[in-house]
């Protein structure tokens, strides 16, 4: 009998950086053409803590970006980042941490223009909504006759159990999700202005966390 051996899929992110969404534009390529683009603001990015196997279990780098003023850093953050803070911190998992010291600045210039990226981000928080908007559902006949009954979501019981199975689709809080997008492209980097110009949309608000990474899977036997 012959054994069937599946190759384990390791995804290994070989860069990464953290920046703000600003805004949606466009931009002109080479032969002229317009590329819609998303424009994400690059503070600093600071390794402000180093993960390792034997202390902690498992090995990444914690980067923090965006300073806070010194009047709204509470005591923890600044015993933690000596007197700072910041507004956003993420952990990445890597397995060269002894290539990042304490303080190590994670620079633009690694990321190049037209390479495939990871982009994460939160997407945009719409409250309480109903079936129709949450879950694109029809509605109600709008026939006469038919009174408040136009945005309904219709019949969701059953006869025979007397009650609604859950995970059914209904009405519930809409957005506000951790959103992966992968294979863009970065279109353009403005290194004066500290940008990034992503080919296409990128989900949250302006101000919203962007982490962008370079992924590279590799089948392990």
């Amino acid at each position: 009998m012959t054994k069937k051996v599946q190759k384990e899929i390791k995804k290994v992110i070989q860069k990464y950086i953290l920046g703000t969404k600003d805004r949606m534009t466009q931009i002109f390529d080479e032969k002229g053409n317009v590329v819609p683009v998303t424009a994400i603001n690059i503070d600093k990015n600071i390794v402000t803590a180093i993960k390792n196997a034997e202390k902690d279990g498992y090995t990444a780098i914690q980067i923090a970006t965006v300073e806070k003023k010194e009047q709204r850093v509470n005591k923890a953050q600044k015993g933690q980042f000596d007197g700072k803070g910041y507004q956003f911190v993420k952990e990445f998992r890597t397995d060269a941490v002894e290539s990042y010291n304490l303080g190590d600045e994670i620079a633009l210039d690694t990321f190049e223009e037209g390479e495939k990226i990871e982009v994460t981000s939160t997407s945009k928080g719409k409250g309480f909504q109903g079936g129709v908007k949450r879950w694109g559902f029809s509605g109600g006949r709008r026939s006469h006759g038919n009174k408040h009954a136009e945005r309904e979501v219709g019949s969701i019981g059953d006869m025979g159990t007397q009650r609604v199975f859950k995970g059914l689709k209904s009405t519930g809080r809409m957005g506000s999700d951790r959103i992966t997008i992968k294979n863009l492209t970065i279109a353009k980097i403005d290194k004066e202005n500290n940008r990034i110009f992503i080919k296409g949309a990128v989900a949250g608000k302006p101000g919203t966390l962007v982490e962008i990474k370079v992924v590279k899977n590799t089948s392990e036997m």
